[in-house]
């Protein structure tokens, strides 16, 4: 285990617990929730900025690829 780690207490699903006894050899079983956790923490911080995104797209106008290609070129002559 990394130096930089510390020790929680938290419970998961005896199911869980089972599987991951039988399947994860000791002294590789912190790695691998840490990896799966890891994991689980990037979904959870795309969706929230994807929420963020549609949020805030919600409150902006609309406008076409035409609309936006002529605003383009307007602002390029300047």
């Amino acid at each position: 285990m990394a130096q930089n780690s510390r020790k929680l207490n938290f419970m998961i699903d005896n199911d869980v617990a089972d599987e991951l006894e039988k399947i994860v050899p000791v002294g590789q079983r912190s790695k691998v929730v840490t990896q799966a956790i890891i994991h689980e923490l990037a979904l959870q911080r795309r969706k929230s900025i994807t929420n963020s995104l549609l949020d805030l797209r919600s409150q902006n106008r609309q406008t076409t690829g035409e609309k936006l290609i002529s605003e383009l070129a307007q602002d390029r002559m300047r």
